[in-house]
């Protein structure tokens, strides 16, 4: 149920207020010691944000899709690592329990999730599994009341942080999705293992490392849903972050057009702004036109969304159109920028590495690609 529209309007402001006044100072602290502050990390919970997208009884704001897809403009209009600290928590590492989990799965852990005491993860990349998320190597083997659960997952979002692990493992000897199933996996569960954070060329303070589980004994309680359910579970579970990932590629291609609209109004070239020259305008115009066609198209997926209507083609174009998008406004934002896009100093060439990222995770752009083609066959056109 969406929130009251002058509640909605208020937490919108507050969140923009919050970004510009709060954050964007703080934007090359984070890039340097590629960490976000505690300090930051307690105003998000009290502001609510690690609970977006859980429902009200289980202590969350339960923002509709529409809704959620407002805030996640907001806060790419920042670095991309204060979103992620929350983001987990609101897109993967909660839905699996949303979409799949038990009433007491459900009031175990929802509450702690929304209040940001629970960090969450999504485990489902491997060494050598990345696109093809049904040929998953971990496995977890039955014995009595409990899994025991063995494998490596890479490049894990938050996990040095996390609490709670959402897994796909393997349960069953048949091939492919069929044999995957998931897993609540809390991280002080004997025989878990946590790498050394890779150093990443963008989205410092974002942190990803690779999550060992050595015969770990997860209780079959905390097994989401049924055994082989598990690649639905999260094929359902990204179809929701790919619309989460495109709209914050929308906010930072917004956030860009402003920085280089105030650049360019005021560096001067041949006795005038370069706001002037038409080559400039012509960069302009191509990245305000991609922009606002990406936030049509994100808005109108996510109110789809919230209708019920089957959205699978439309979020994998929007996170494809999207993503790209806004990789394009980044490089013609340097080009605006010129030398001083190239310099640290005005964070460009920073927004320029960070956006790169968005074309690969929750499924590259040719996975999009794939998934789009796939759809409009089966509808027809």
């Amino acid at each position: 149920m969406a929130l009251d529209a002058d509640i909605f309007d208020a937490l919108i402001a507050q969140l923009r207020r919050f970004v510009a006044e709060r954050l964007r100072p703080l934007e090359a602290q984070v890039e340097a010691d590629d960490a976000v502050p505690a300090h930051i990390i307690a105003e998000m919970k009290a502001m609510g944000l690690f609970g977006l997208s859980i429902a009200p009884e289980h202590g969350g704001l339960g923002l509709t899709m529409a809704e959620e897809a407002r805030v996640a403009i907001e806060m790419g209009r920042t670095t991309p690592a204060f979103r992620s600290a929350f983001g987990t928590n609101v897109g993967i590492g909660s839905q699996g329990l949303v979409i799949a989990g038990s009433p007491e799965q459900q009031e175990t852990w929802l509450p702690r999730i929304a209040s940001g005491e629970i960090i969450t993860s999504f485990a489902l990349t491997e060494p050598d599994i990345g696109s093809d998320s049904g040929a998953v190597k971990a496995r977890a083997v039955r014995d009595g009341d409990v899994y025991r659960l063995s494998g490596t997952k890479r490049y894990i979002t938050n996990a040095d942080r996390a609490d709670l692990f959402t897994v796909m493992a393997r349960t069953g000897d048949d091939p492919g999705a069929r044999g995957v199933s998931a897993f609540l996996v809390p991280r002080d569960l004997p025989g878990i293992t946590i790498g050394t954070p890779e150093k990443k060329m963008g989205q410092r303070g974002a942190k990803v490392a690779d999550v060992t589980f050595d015969d770990v004994p997860v209780p079959v309680a905390n097994r989401l849903g049924a055994e082989g359910e598990g690649f639905r579970i999260a094929m359902r579970v990204l179809d929701r972050g790919r619309l989460h990932i495109a709209v914050v590629c929308v906010g930072v291609a917004e956030r860009l057009i402003a920085d280089c609209v105030a650049y360019a109004s005021d560096r001067r070239q041949f006795g005038q702004p370069i706001a002037q020259h038409q080559l400039v305008q012509a960069m302009l115009a191509d990245s305000k036109t991609e922009a606002l066609a990406a936030r049509a198209l994100v808005l109108d997926t996510a109110a789809a969304k919230d209708r019920g209507e089957d959205v699978v083609l439309e979020s994998a174009a929007a996170k494809y159109y999207a993503s790209e998008m806004v990789g394009r406004v980044a490089d013609r934002a340097v080009q605006i920028f010129g030398g001083a896009g190239y310099i640290a100093d005005y964070g460009i060439e920073r927004l320029y590495r960070d956006v790169r990222l968005f074309r690969i995770y929750e499924g590259t752009s040719q996975i999009q690609q794939l998934i789009i083609a796939r759809e409009t066959l089966k509808r027809g056109g």
